[in-house]
């Protein structure tokens, strides 16, 4: 039982995570004062694949939830075997996509496609506080173990389904990809130049703005709701949260759906004020590269027009690409190099700075003195592994990112069973009717690319 709670196994809750601090391991802050994990106390079972979910664990691992990843018997999380790989790690721990979203978990495997595997999950159920999965909608629900049947083991669990387009409708037992959730719902067909094609951004807005962000906050909301504060106590019961990551998505266009509510307008791609349609806010290309200027409120763009020594420019403001006022900053920008408009930037407060390489930006300043360049020590790697740091920084209990390296495949299925209340014996049992498995031996071929 945790130290922090009072419940039977069944799930009555009288003290949760908001309702009483978590008394978890002892750290330090830079004061002196001790200090815990916030979220230590919290128990996850992650039984999510790739981005999304393992995005949104690794969140919560990080500020100190006990994140179990329940794997397969087979290959396990495919993002596993995807190269780079850090050679001299565990075969199975050794990829870099992997160890980015998985460093503070812990790795079991279940068949859950025999009886006894699934057995072994409910027995999990009952002392965890959640579940997150993204299988596509009815898949656990026909292996016997859903929602229904995990809340009958445990009438407090938390329950979080990240989904391309939701637990109902339509399109529920639909494929999809971030690209797919973003085409439509109107996000990636106003991204781009106006004419030009539709323009895929670097980053996985889809995934990880529209899923594991709103799901680590959903999870965290169902779980303030069934625990309580003081003098709010709390229903001990937890839900579904239902993540739909085209809604997610969707959610990230509220002032452009706002806008077109208000008055009827249908913007097309580079039509938005934000995106692409003003000459003060927009990238440009200088000598040797490009630089992205914001200058959207008056007063920086009076700085700009005046440290180029072109007030005339000042009523162009709000003109349009391909107007003459365009082409004239836009030969302003291509006669200087991007040092030199870096410079000019200290000068005249514009808001203007660089565009960078990903190896530059990692490089910068200010990743170094914000620490989101971060390194972990992976058990046979020759060197530490880089990885991005914690993105939240809270002031009195911050974040860790260093405290257990990624899992092999399966490396605590006999530990986390043994705490589950199996015996050595029964333990053995699982692992030798295969419902349940080790750390894998084998190296599987990369199913996936960079």
């Amino acid at each position: 039982m945790r130290c922090w709670e009072s419940r039977s196994a069944r799930g009555a809750w009288r003290e949760g995570l908001f309702g009483r601090r978590p008394c978890g391991r002892v750290r330090r802050a830079r004061g002196g004062a001790a200090v815990s994990l916030p979220l230590e106390g919290i128990r996850v079972l992650d039984l999510s694949r790739l981005l999304p979910g393992g995005f949104c664990s690794l969140l919560l691992a990080d500020f100190g939830a006990d994140v179990v990843k329940v794997e397969d018997t087979g290959m396990g999380d495919y993002i596993r075997w995807s190269p780079p790989f850090y050679e001299g790690a565990h075969a199975s721990a050794r990829s870099a996509l992997f160890l980015s979203l998985n460093r503070n978990k812990r790795s079991i495997r279940l068949d859950l496609k025999q009886e006894r595997g699934r057995e072994a999950l409910l027995a999990l159920v009952r002392d965890y506080d959640v579940v997150l999965e993204s299988f596509r909608p009815g898949v656990l629900e026909r292996l016997g173990v859903g929602y229904e049947r995990m809340r009958a083991e445990n009438p407090g669990l938390v329950y979080c389904a990240i989904s391309g387009y939701g637990q109902a409708g339509s399109r529920r037992g639909a494929s999809g990809h971030d690209i797919n959730y973003l085409g439509l719902v109107g996000l990636l067909g106003l991204t781009g130049a106006s004419g030009g094609e539709p323009v895929q951004a670097a980053g996985q807005i889809a995934d990880l703005g529209g899923g594991a962000l709103m799901a680590a906050f959903g999870i965290l909301a169902a779980l303030r709701e069934r625990d309580g504060a003081p003098g709010s106590p709390g229903s001990g019961e937890g839900q579904l949260v239902d993540v739909s990551m085209s809604d997610g998505a969707l959610s990230w266009l509220a002032m452009v759906a706002a806008a077109h509510f208000a008055d009827g307008s249908v913007p097309r791609r580079g039509d938005l004020p934000l995106a692409g349609a003003l000459v003060c806010y927009r990238p440009y290309e200088c000598s040797d590269g490009w630089v992205a200027l914001g200058a959207l409120e008056p007063k920086f763009w009076q700085a700009w027009c005046r440290g180029v020594g072109r007030e005339e420019l000042i009523g162009a403001q709000f003109e349009r690409p391909g107007s003459e006022a365009h082409a004239q900053v836009a030969e302003i920008f291509r006669g200087r190099s991007r040092e030199q408009w870096e410079a000019f930037a200290r000068e005249h407060d514009c808001c203007l700075e660089p565009v960078l390489e990903l190896d530059e930006a990692l490089a910068s300043e200010l990743v170094r003195e914000r620490e989101m360049v971060v390194e972990i020590a992976q058990p046979g790697a020759a060197a530490p592994v880089r990885q991005l740091g914690v993105p939240v920084k809270l002031g009195r209990t911050p974040g860790e990112h260093g405290r257990l390296p990624g899992p092999a495949l399966g490396e605590h299925t006999e530990a986390v069973l043994l705490a589950a209340g199996y015996s050595a014996a029964q333990v053995a049992e699982l692992l030798e009717s295969g419902a349940a498995a080790g750390p894998a031996e084998v190296a599987l071929d990369a199913t996936l690319r960079a």
